[in-house]
């Protein structure tokens, strides 16, 4: 099954441009606002969780950040976005897996993940998913995923869509909520997806 996604999203890189993806950001703005409010120094570590191509990174490089992280299930994804930037691409790692399997080796000080938590869609994906980002942060994380009015579907398969509430819920026993915001995406053939961004702080073992 996993084969089959991973080769789903190599053929969907592979054979569309960015104005042909209905998540395409030229400027990835409420992510870089929420990252810039933890007002942490440029050296702090941050991985993009299925950042696939994103201008994330692209922007995070330009504001000097020096520790970032992209991790796709798609390799195709992560080809276009090294290609894209060239040289620079050499500062940054890149790891091709699906999150739910990924064996982190670091510490993050800020894990985002925008549009990719709400493909998991079992309790065990989603069980699997909680047990990686716990052990995988160490301060911050953020969470944009689809709302209860967002789409149903993204790129012929089923998302979760998530209330703040329920959200918060499946985090608290290892963050604490920081703050939500609702905010609707335009897609490059501008129609409105609406999206849900929380950012939560990791829970030290005193607050548990």
């Amino acid at each position: 099954m996993k084969e089959n996604i991973k080769a789903l999203w190599d053929e969907v890189y592979r054979h569309k441009t960015a104005d042909q993806l209905s998540w395409t950001q030229p400027i990835p703005q409420t992510s870089l606002n929420f990252i810039n409010s933890f007002n942490l120094s440029k050296n702090a570590s941050i991985i993009d969780i299925g950042g696939g191509d994103s201008k994330l990174v692209d922007c995070l490089l330009a504001d000097g950040y020096l520790n970032i992280t992209v991790l796709d299930i798609s390799e195709a994804a992560l080809e276009k976005a090294q290609k894209r930037l060239g040289g620079k691409g050499k500062q940054v790692k890149w790891i091709v897996s699906d999150v739910t399997e990924f064996k982190p080796v670091d510490k993050y000080d800020i894990w985002h993940d925008r549009a990719a938590f709400h493909f998991s869609t079992t309790q065990q994906q989603v069980a699997a998913y909680l047990h990686v980002a716990a052990g995988a942060i160490a301060n911050y994380m953020i969470i944009g995923t689809f709302s209860e009015n967002g789409p149903q579907q993204c790129s012929g398969l089923a998302v979760k869509q998530y209330s703040e509430n329920n959200l918060q819920n499946l985090f608290d026993s290892d963050f604490k909520k920081i703050r939500c915001i609702n905010e609707n995406h335009v897609t490059p053939f501008q129609t409105k997806q609406n999206f849900l961004f929380c950012s939560f702080q990791k829970l030290s073992v005193n607050q548990v």
